[in-house]
């Protein structure tokens, strides 16, 4: 009987200190450590947040969240674009070519890099830069329509217009409705003195998207032939997009000092002097 009763005690406080110990386990909490592979997806999905704040204009929320992704994971290419993006947005361009710089380290094999690296030099006026590293990138993505069309611009830049519409001409041939190559041939062409063929080209990008840059591009070169008709359109113009009444703003655009030189007497106009005022005036009320 005895030993009976010291089997049971012995059993009940052995039970007992087991029931201790989960009471403890569910008072005291305990700490979880993230494995690598939980790292990297959380920073993965911290990263598509911060892009989506990009596509929001939320750019300091946007320039925080990657910033936190890349000190999670640092290894991963897209978190420092995504971040490069993000400083770009926010006109921290040294500190984006940082960024650009350690994705390439990483992986030199992505066009993204090269022209975001272009985007990056054209906004700090390094037309040289910019070119080289387009060209690096199109050497990986030879069809870019848009990247080619973009080396076009900086040739047109150069005035160096043959080279220019050759590069339209091959985005134009990866994607037909690229309206935006077709435009930027018409001034390239403008200030080759070939009005004929620009006024075509203008025409063909209006068929596609009636924009206020081919608008008043057209405008300009049918301005002497056919003044009614361009008084029209470059009400149109106007009208869709005031900041086309600005000489600057056409000089952002490419226009060359020949078609300038044109819009500027079509503009000064008496018929299109009520156009130009409420122009100005949209553009005053925006800024």
């Amino acid at each position: 009987m005895k030993k009976f009763l010291k089997k049971t005690i012995w059993i009940f406080l052995i039970s007992f200190y087991f029931f201790q110990i989960e009471i403890v386990r569910a008072i005291v909490p305990y700490y979880y450590f993230p494995t690598i592979k939980n790292l990297q997806k959380q920073s993965l999905y911290i990263g598509k947040n911060a892009y989506q704040l990009l596509y929001f204009g939320q750019y300091e929320d946007s320039l925080n969240l990657a910033k936190l992704a890349v000190k999670i994971n640092a290894k991963d290419e897209k978190l420092w674009l995504i971040l490069a993006e993000a400083q770009i947005a926010n006109k921290k361009y040294k500190n984006a070519l940082n960024s650009l710089n350690k994705a390439e380290q990483i992986n030199s094999n992505i066009s993204e890099i090269y022209f975001a690296k272009s985007n990056v030099y054209l906004k700090i006026s390094q037309q040289t830069k910019a070119k080289s590293a387009l060209e690096k990138g199109i050497k990986i993505e030879p069809n870019n329509h848009k990247a080619i069309f973009q080396l076009g611009n900086i040739l047109l830049m150069e005035k160096n217009y043959l080279g220019a519409i050759k590069l339209f001409d091959k985005s134009i041939k990866i994607k037909p409705d690229f309206w935006q190559a077709i435009n930027n041939q018409g001034l390239a062409y403008f200030e080759k003195n070939k009005v004929n063929l620009a006024i075509k080209l203008f025409e063909s990008a209006i068929s596609i998207e009636e924009n206020a840059e081919p608008l008043l591009g057209l405008a300009s070169c049918i301005n002497i032939q056919d003044n009614k008709l361009a008084i029209q359109l470059a009400k149109k113009a106007l009208a869709k997009d005031p900041k086309y009444v600005n000489y600057d703003y056409r000089k952002e655009q490419l226009w060359g000092e020949k078609l300038q030189a044109s819009t500027e007497i079509l503009l000064q106009n008496e018929q299109l002097k009520k156009d130009v005022i409420l122009a100005k005036s949209k553009i005053i009320e925006s800024s």
